[in-house]
């Protein structure tokens, strides 16, 4: 269990850091603070320790141990229970892993739960530390910074996913291209774009539903962020959508490409046979055992060989104009 993060806010200026679980309501004590604690696979002391301190709901603290949600925002009498994801993009596997986080929003306090380290809680910090001014926002401000990371994730992944899928495209139509990379490759980045997705669509709630004035959440002048990190969900779910359908695209095209050139394969199979044909029909002929023109004779072999070379080289004239070989 690594160590809690926490911080201080008081009058929109940064005050303290890294102080222990115990002193948060101490500080909380002293008007105009706002407190900050981040929990990294917390043990039930640590929680039951700020459920006492916060009035954090039962059930909500029951949600933020088991995890395993899907991206929500429950409203409870004093303050509100946030579940979202993280996301990053494997490149080398075409694959989005993600990482669920918790938080809980009062009215002077965030704390964010999560059960791995695979979420950095200092790039929500660099995010806070970029706009001090916004401080004296309270709550909302740190909110907004935690949504706003958690989108620029989303955003990260999916511009990620469009260009391994532009790199597939070009692929696509390489004479060379091994067609099971590109299936295998395809599936594998649709199948990460349906990950994404799942992740994002309730995202789209969840920003909506905090930008509702009938919450116990001052947004005051964190309304147009608020606003902003709205459309920018929409912007990477509508992204998310196209890019699957590309991806759908990209199978369907590489089955229609296989098919394309089996039957070229064929079709130029088919022509060679056709000239081979040729000197097998005509040296059969010659094989009779009945007399013909030429029969016992040189000249009926140069007759043959030229009915071979002739007709075999009318066939390869005719069936290379038609782009039949």
């Amino acid at each position: 269990m690594r160590t809690p993060l926490t911080r201080c806010y008081r009058n929109g200026v940064l005050e303290a850091e890294n102080f222990s679980l115990a002193d948060v309501s101490e500080h909380l004590a002293v008007a105009g603070s706002v407190v900050w604690v981040d929990l990294c696979e917390p043990s039930r002391e640590d929680l039951d320790l700020l459920t006492r301190e916060l009035g954090l709901h039962e059930l909500a603290v029951e949600d933020a141990i088991t995890l395993k949600q899907r991206p929500k925002l429950d409203r409870y009498p004093d303050h509100l229970f946030l579940s979202a994801y993280a996301v990053t993009f494997e490149p080398a596997s075409a694959r989005v892993t993600t990482s669920e986080i918790a938080a809980f929003v009062t009215e002077h306090a965030l704390v964010t739960v999560h059960k791995d380290e695979a979420f950095d809680p200092d790039s929500i910090v660099e995010r806070w530390d970029a706009s001090p001014d916004l401080a004296k926002n309270g709550v909302a401000f740190l909110l907004h910074g935690l949504l706003d990371v958690l989108v620029d994730g989303y955003f990260e992944a999916v511009e990620a996913l469009d260009q391994e899928i532009e790199e597939l495209e070009n692929l696509l139509f390489e004479p060379k291209a091994k067609q099971d990379t590109v299936q295998r490759r395809s599936f594998e980045l649709r199948k990460s774009l349906v990950v994404l997705r799942r992740v994002i669509l309730p995202m789209r709630e969840v920003v909506n539903t905090l930008l509702r004035r009938d919450l116990h959440l001052q947004l005051d002048d964190m309304g147009p962020y608020f606003q902003d990190v709205y459309d920018h969900v929409l912007r990477v779910m509508e992204w998310t959508d196209s890019l699957r359908d590309l991806a759908t695209s990209i199978l369907e095209a590489n089955l229609a490409i296989q098919g394309n050139r089996l039957n070229v394969i064929t079709k130029k199979v088919t022509g060679y046979a056709a000239i081979i044909a040729v000197p097998t029909a005509v040296t059969g002929f010659y094989g009779q055992n009945i007399p013909y023109p030429g029969f016992g004779a040189a000249s009926g072999f140069v007759m043959s060989v030229a009915l071979i070379v002739g007709l075999s080289g009318l066939l390869y004239v005719l069936f290379r104009r038609n782009d039949w070989i």
